[in-house]
């Protein structure tokens, strides 16, 4: 029986929201197991300063600035990929964005747009320009970062939940519609991770003891305990895994 394979040796992977929280710990992890990374974000400076984290364990990463909820700025990065390396393995579709939080009544048009183009919209057209050019190389692997929200939607966090759900369903649907061209598409659904995005959450007690108590785990995730189930999916461990949601939520919905 061969070894189960995680190594991304010759893979060339682009994540995206890399400049902090999930996104570094996933860019540092892929680069570990041998994958090339190019690392998008809005801020530069912020991707420059995990890119010499990556470079300082002896790994490849390029820096390209892109704001997600921009088509024509996609549009452009890709463009740069494909002259500059012809080819794309792996995209993680991480970048995300939750400016309101409040009950859905009392949100406006403005906020529904932010949110809806930079989480789903964004990530749609980020998966047509990838899967074209990995469809060059002969297949891939994309994984979308939803939520549980996605499944159960959170209090005052509605029209995020909203579009977490969509990108479930995007990724069941791009997951079948892609299989013929060998390009395995999941979903990854963590729970309440230490990062800035969950900031509100992590630094008011009331709040976050009140989420740690639906955890069975009774506790938070750190970011390096998602990238691990990011890895799994981009592998050869998972070559028949595909339309997938791929849960790491320390019991929540259990």
């Amino acid at each position: 029986m061969d070894k189960v394979n995680f190594s991304l040796d010759g893979k060339l992977a682009l994540v995206t929201g890399a400049s902090r929280g999930i996104g570094e710990a996933v860019a540092i992890t892929l680069a570990d197991y041998g994958a090339r990374c190019i690392l998008v974000s809005r801020k530069e400076e912020a991707l420059k300063n995990v890119a010499e984290k990556i470079a300082s364990r002896g790994k490849e990463a390029w820096v390209m600035p892109c704001h997600m909820g921009d088509l024509e700025q996609i549009r452009q990065l890709f463009m740069a990929i494909e002259e500059r390396f012809g080819r794309l393995d792996i995209l993680i579709n991480n970048a995300a964005t939750n400016p309101y939080f409040g009950e859905m009544l009392g949100a406006d048009e403005k906020i529904w747009d932010k949110t809806f183009d930079v989480n789903l919209k964004g990530p749609f057209f980020m998966t047509v320009h990838a899967a074209r050019l990995m469809a060059l190389a002969g297949g891939g692997s994309i994984v979308n970062v939803s939520s549980i929200n996605g499944i159960r939607p959170a209090p005052f966090q509605g029209i995020y939940s909203i579009t977490k759900a969509g990108m479930i369903s995007m990724t069941r649907a791009f997951a079948k519609e892609l299989a013929g061209k060998n390009i395995r598409v999941n979903a990854l659904l963590p729970g309440l991770v230490d990062t800035h995005f969950s900031k509100a959450i992590m630094e008011n007690e009331d709040i976050h003891d009140l989420a740690v108590k639906m955890i069975p785990l009774a506790r938070h995730a750190r970011p390096q305990e998602i990238s691990g189930a990011v890895l799994y999916l981009v592998s050869e461990a998972a070559s028949f895994t595909t339309g997938a949601c791929f849960v790491v939520d320390g019991g929540a919905l259990a």
